[in-house]
């Protein structure tokens, strides 16, 4: 896969990768993480699709300069704008976590009018399960706005969000994970420009239950798969089985055994369903 780069209307830098060829698929992935995310099902789908998979601004070789808003709106219009380029008007598009939200915010908006939304795990209507986690993490990433500590942030992120994670986010402890979580973090530590730039995303980013989800995936007038994990404490199932009663053309897939990084857990299943329901 090689690196490319997109830059939006407002001069932010998106880097991507591509691989495969056929219809367009772009995936988003979740908050702290990178395109690497997707890696264990890349070799599954590349027969059927030309993957799109951009690191989110914030993330890995992407945007962090602090001039930006970082709000759920303004990386609507960056991934819109990045979508419609990278991946032509006809892209299908898929999410997970915060990727998850941009999508669904983007294609409500009508920012984006894909063929097919598919969304992983990722907060829809319910409030947070680790709601104080959240808060936490808002409070220390604000710190960042205050002059000389934005590099004492991002080394304590790096100190504190150690390869193991990985490994605990996985329902399978795929050992492999500990590597996705290293190479996102590997470029952090000392970072002043990106510690504002979180202060920024921190007090940007909507907290706490977002009630207004539940007005808009009635309104959805597009084939919308929900595609969840059985094992994923901070996206519990129920939240998707409530949301598929208020989709008009959704359909919910559970892959069994799969956690919070759904991709490293069964990317054979992952790949298997994104081809089911996009072609």
């Amino acid at each position: 896969m090689r690196l490319r780069l997109f830059h939006a209307p407002d001069g932010t830098r998106v880097a991507y990768r591509e691989a495969g060829t056929g219809p367009a698929l772009v995936l988003l992935h979740s908050a702290g993480l990178t395109h690497r995310e997707w890696e264990p099902a890349v070799a599954h789908l590349t027969h059927r699709f030309r993957l799109v998979m951009p690191d989110l601004p914030l993330h890995g070789d992407s945007e962090d300069h602090p001039c930006h808003p970082y709000s759920l709106d303004w990386y609507a219009d960056v991934m819109s704008a990045f979508c419609e380029e990278a991946g032509g008007p006809a892209a299908m598009l898929g999410g997970h976590g915060m990727g998850a939200e941009i999508a669904l915010h983007a294609t409500a908006t009508r920012r984006l009018r894909p063929p097919r939304l598919v969304l992983m795990p990722g907060r829809l209507h319910r409030p947070p399960p680790d709601r104080r986690v959240r808060q936490a993490w808002s409070l220390a990433a604000r710190a960042g706005a205050v002059p000389g500590l934005g590099r004492l942030a991002t080394h304590a992120a790096r100190a504190a969000l150690r390869p193991s994670l990985g490994e605990q986010l996985s329902a399978r402890r795929n050992p492999a994970a500990q590597d996705l979580v290293r190479h996102a973090l590997a470029d952090v530590g000392g970072n002043a420009d990106l510690g504002r730039a979180w202060a920024r995303h921190a007090r940007s980013w909507p907290a706490g239950t977002r009630a207004e989800v539940r007005d808009t995936l009635p309104a959805l007038r597009l084939p919308v798969l929900l595609l969840w994990a059985d094992a994923d404490r901070r996206h519990p199932l129920a939240e998707a089985e409530e949301a598929i009663a208020l989709l008009p053309d959704g359909q919910l897939r559970v892959l069994p055994r799969t956690g919070y990084l759904i991709a490293y857990d069964d990317p054979v299943g992952l790949a298997r369903e994104l081809i089911a329901f996009c072609g």
